[in-house]
């Protein structure tokens, strides 16, 4: 399997603190914000992994992260020129993914649980990450049975059909970049996620898991500050890098 952790965008709402930094590389704690999914992946046992950047920020991930060597894993760099979606991941992605799984996690999200055994057991399909929240208005949404069978996936709904959101971990098969392309720009311009969900959901073949421990969107800085006391309380005895 390998994996993709997407870096791009332009952390507006992290303004003035991301005019001249990448969001991914503010400090969480004492480590980069890059460096959680990083670990989520590597403590998995990932060993190839694809880290997609603005190209103004390229430079600044190279100095920091090099070619992998330091971490036991190797890296590959790609720009996404200006913010297109999270599904075009996979597209700007393509060469990387070849016929391999592939899972993409986000580079502000970070998670308390340790996900290796779901990443390392996965086989074919598609799999999302889904955590309980209060405001599931604000989120992609995700509503199952109680044999965690798939039903529907919504983007941002007025009336959630669940209060479990889907968190910015990904884990699909090579078909994935397949479906990337026959996704659609959305009203805002973007090729959404939620059509890869949706994609996988129509085969029948997405499957949901339950997070536990803390998950943290790290794009607010009421989110960054718990990430901060997350990282400092709970995560730096887990962490391998």
């Amino acid at each position: 399997m390998r994996g993709i952790i997407l870096s791009g965008g332009n952390a507006t709402r992290l303004r003035p603190c991301t005019k001249v930094i990448s969001k991914q590389l503010l400090p969480i704690y004492n480590r980069p914000m890059i460096y959680y999914p990083l670990n989520t992946l590597i403590k998995a046992g990932i060993k190839e992994i694809l880290i997609i950047v603005a190209p103004e920020r390229a430079g600044d991930y190279l100095n920091l992260l090099g070619s992998g060597k330091d971490f036991g894993v190797k890296f590959t760099y790609e720009i996404q020129d200006e913010p297109r979606g999270l599904a075009d991941a996979f597209i700007v992605g393509e060469n990387f993914i070849d016929k391999e799984n592939v899972v993409m996690i986000l580079g502000d999200n970070i998670f308390e649980d340790d996900l290796s055994a779901e990443i390392k057991n996965f086989k074919s399909g598609g799999k999302i990450f889904a955590k309980k929240v209060l405001d599931p208005e604000r989120f992609g949404i995700v509503e199952f049975d109680a044999n965690n069978k798939v039903i529907s996936i919504e983007e941002k709904p007025k009336k959630p059909k669940s209060n479990y959101c889907i968190t910015g971990l990904y884990i699909y098969d090579s078909r994935v970049v397949e479906a990337a392309k026959s996704v659609k720009p959305s009203k805002r311009g973007e090729l959404e996620i939620t059509e890869l969900h949706n994609w996988y959901l129509r085969k029948n073949e997405l499957e949901v898991a339950m997070v536990k421990g803390e998950w943290i969107d790290a794009g607010t800085f009421d989110s960054l500050l718990k990430a901060q006391n997350l990282a400092k309380e709970k995560l730096q005895n887990k962490l391998i890098i």
